[in-house]
């Protein structure tokens, strides 16, 4: 392969490091391009800015954006779906082990994990647990030491959800789905991250990172990109909170997946083996990396980590393909990759755009809802994936595609 040629494009930021875009064939809207300078002429933003080809606007950073960080961590550039991300299992069974209606095998699935919402005033919440069962328990049993911890500086974290949020899907682009591989295997896949009690340790320290600026008159191209400093009051407390929502994030997803293998083994009657590859990964989380000699931290917000030989997991739409793929490592990437297509408009956008009748149209052959909630999610509302996986041939490889056959939302 020639590495002389770049397959990104590179775009000086005034006052600050280059911004690298592996956006060639993509759309990039203005609004992301700003939002990606604002980051890029941050004093603690670390040798360069790089931008998936799924990039767009987001809320505080730019999704589909990877900012490394010299000795300090920006909260609202990780967010507040810390650890969100994505699991996916091969099994031993086959397109024919499948039933011909396939209404009862989602029924299954949406009955053994809580998905969606409801607002407070209507009674329970749908999406959590009224009586956790046993599998929830005994994550939640490995987890609970540390956040008893991190609730002794923060009490108000106690008040959120999060024994009764573990092994519950949540809403908005968060799914399950049932897919098939081009070789005709079964595979299980979701989509999740750390449910109220990570959005609560999101909100709680973005919150604590602008008060903190105001205090200390720091000067920010924008003020969600206010950072902690190593050293300064809450940067230990950040850095332990996220890293904690992260291992609830990879625990949520585990028990949801352990709870969709069994409520498939009550449709299909067929044994069948899990887990023969399995892969769960975040894509908006932050960690200590070595980058081009340094020891940084590396946000990735909406981008997966792709290290030389790394499986990973690029969801396309709803209705479109998703791919399980393997890292090349690429240093210039930050050795990362695309979290999936990226949106080309916002959910109102989408609504506004698109009705009912087009969602049928464009989800068809796949067993999933079609009705007026969901239409912000049609797969006419994000970038095209194989341009998107054209324009990261140089981070990773493609090692299986998925096709959806079943999908829950939230």
């Amino acid at each position: 392969m020639h590495m002389n040629t770049p397959h990104y494009n590179e775009v000086a930021a005034d006052g600050g490091v280059p911004i690298k875009l592996w956006t060639r064939g993509v759309p990039v809207e203005a609004a992301a391009m700003q939002q990606l300078a604002n980051a890029a002429r941050l004093p603690v933003v670390f040798h360069h800015v790089a931008a998936m080809p799924d990039v767009h606007l987001g809320i505080g950073a730019t999704v589909g954006s990877v900012i490394p960080t010299f000795k300090a961590i920006i909260p609202a550039a990780v967010g507040v779906d810390i650890g969100c991300g994505m699991m996916a299992c091969k099994t031993t069974l086959r397109a024919e082990d499948l039933p011909d209606n396939l209404g009862p095998l989602r029924a299954a699935i949406e009955k053994a994990v809580p998905h969606g919402r409801n607002p407070q005033r209507h009674g329970r919440d749908h999406g959590a647990w009224e009586t956790p069962p046993d599998e929830v328990d005994a994550a939640w049993a490995g987890l609970v030491d540390e956040f008893d911890a991190i609730c002794a500086d923060q009490p108000s974290l106690t008040r959120t959800n999060h024994h009764k949020h573990l092994g519950t899907l949540g809403t908005g682009n968060h799914f399950i789905e049932v897919c098939l591989d081009e070789a005709g295997a079964v595979w299980f896949m979701l989509h999740s991250g750390s449910r109220g009690v990570g959005n609560a340790i999101g909100t709680r320290f973005i919150a604590l990172a602008r008060e903190e600026a105001m205090r200390n008159d720091v000067h920010l191209p924008d003020r969600d990109l206010a950072y902690f400093e190593e050293g300064s009051q809450y940067f230990g407390d950040y850095v332990r909170a996220v890293g904690w929502a992260q291992k609830f994030a990879r625990a949520n997803r585990e028990v949801m997946m352990q709870r969709v293998v069994r409520a498939v083994r009550q449709v299909i009657a067929r044994p069948f083996e899990t887990h023969l590859e399995a892969v769960n990964c975040h894509h908006n989380y932050v960690q200590r990396e070595t980058h081009f000699g340094e020891d940084v931290f590396v946000t990735r917000k909406g981008a997966v980590s792709a290290k030389k030989g790394e499986l990973g997991i690029i969801p396309g739409s709803m209705g479109a393909r998703s791919y399980i793929v393997r890292g090349k490592g690429n240093p210039e990437s930050f050795e990362s990759c695309s979290h999936g297509a990226g949106r080309v408009m916002s959910r109102t956008q989408a609504k506004k755009r698109y009705t009912v009748a087009d969602q049928i149209a464009a989800t068809e052959g796949v067993e999933c809802r079609k009705d007026a909630d969901v239409v912000d999610e049609i797969p006419m509302a994000y970038k095209d994936i194989d341009a998107v996986m054209a324009a990261q041939a140089d981070l990773v490889e493609v090692v299986y595609t998925l096709k959806q056959v079943v999908c829950v939302k939230g």
